[in-house]
């Protein structure tokens, strides 16, 4: 029976291992296409950032940090519900795409 808890114990943490590499992996790869992605955005907006633009972001920049904590709080639901709105239409497409695929099944 000791046996029995020693292997077990043993494939647990081979196990846990294993997963450890696997999502140091997944970490690695996410992180690789974030830098990516960031190098892109950089190279795409080189000279972009012209005199208007950039005080057009710092007035923006300005206006939210005096904002009384009323405003912030309305502003930020807004963006919430918003977020919300989209994540319910994404929810609609990827449920419609299920069904499709179930129907789809169905009659092969």
């Amino acid at each position: 029976m000791a046996e029995k808890k020693d292997n077990f114990f043993k494939k647990a943490f081979k196990d846990m291992a294993e997963n450890t590499k696997a999502q140091h992996e997944v970490d690695k790869a996410n992180f690789a296409a974030a830098k990516a992605e960031a190098k892109a955005n950089f190279e795409e907006n080189r000279g972009s950032n012209t005199w208007k633009k950039a005080k057009a972001i710092g007035k923006q920049s300005w206006d939210d940090a005096h904002m009384s904590p009323a405003e912030r709080t309305a502003k930020v639901r807004a963006e919430q519900a918003k977020q919300i709105e989209e994540a319910n239409a994404r929810i609609e497409a990827a449920n419609a795409r299920y069904e499709a695929a179930k129907v789809e099944k169905k009659k092969k």
